[in-house]
């Protein structure tokens, strides 16, 4: 079985290995250059086989461009999951259970005062079997730093958005949103870093959260090790989907 990750409303069995490779000590976190790109890339994999045949894989790569004025982000994401059935006639075959990718990016324009910035962003997500199978959403606010100390910072973000949605039913709703996000990065060690993601998107018939908790630890220069819990929740759902989808993995993160 390949290290690592689960499909949605699904436990993990998190290895001894496992959690000695996140709690152990490894080298300091890179301090990222003040201008020009710094770039990471994870995977995770599962393969099953015998009474349960299947194979899981998630993946990430995260873009980020600090220029004297502005800074931009580009993060593309994806997940698939292969399973499989029993047909009636007792044949075998496998099936797409799962397919989610994401696609966002944002530019901030950065003011007089340390991290305040004016930002606009653009995102879609398409999730053949989620209760909106595409959700797409533009938007501009305002970000500043709520709290910072040695180890622990907290940003906020707040601002206008719009939303177009597709159910699985087949309907399209949009209209306006107000957004707000909170970011949370709690360094723990020169090795181990804590975060934890909030966004919340308000609109007059659906109110759309996601969040990520994730701790991180380094196994070389360039190379991390994550374990990470995200949730993602709609209030008005069609009646045969879940208001409620989680994915928990653990993934290898390269850095370059």
């Amino acid at each position: 079985m390949n290290l690592l990750t689960m499909p949605m409303k699904s436990s993990l069995l998190v290895t001894p290995l496992a959690l000695t490779l996140l709690c152990g000590n490894a080298a300091a976190f890179d301090t990222p250059p003040p201008y020009g790109w710094s770039t990471s890339a994870e995977l995770g994999a599962i393969s099953t086989s015998g009474n349960t045949v299947g194979t899981s894989v998630t993946g990430k790569i995260d873009a980020k461009q600090e220029l004297p004025d502005f800074s931009n982000e580009y993060v593309l994401s994806g997940f698939f999951k292969d399973e499989q059935v029993t047909n009636d006639d007792g044949s075998k075959s496998r099936e797409r259970s799962a397919q989610r990718y994401a696609v966002s990016g944002k530019t901030a324009y950065k003011l007089l005062e340390d991290n305040d910035r004016l930002f606009a962003l653009a995102t879609h997500v398409n999730d053949k079997f989620g209760a909106y199978t595409k959700y797409s959403t533009v938007g501009v606010g305002y970000g500043t730093r709520l709290y910072g100390a040695e180890n622990l910072t907290l940003d906020g973000e707040l601002g206008p958005g719009y939303f177009r949605g597709e159910r699985s039913t087949g309907e399209t709703e949009n209209g306006m949103t107000v957004r707000a996000a909170a970011n949370l990065k709690w360094r723990l060690s020169e090795s181990a870093l804590f975060s934890q993601l909030v966004t919340v998107e308000r609109g007059t018939s659906n109110t759309h959260s996601t969040a990520e908790t994730s701790l991180a630890t380094k196994i070389n220069s360039t190379m991390q090790m994550k374990a990470a819990f995200s949730v993602r929740n709609d209030t008005s759902v069609p009646d045969d989907k879940k208001n409620t989808d989680t994915q928990t993995s653990v993934t290898l993160v390269y850095s370059f």
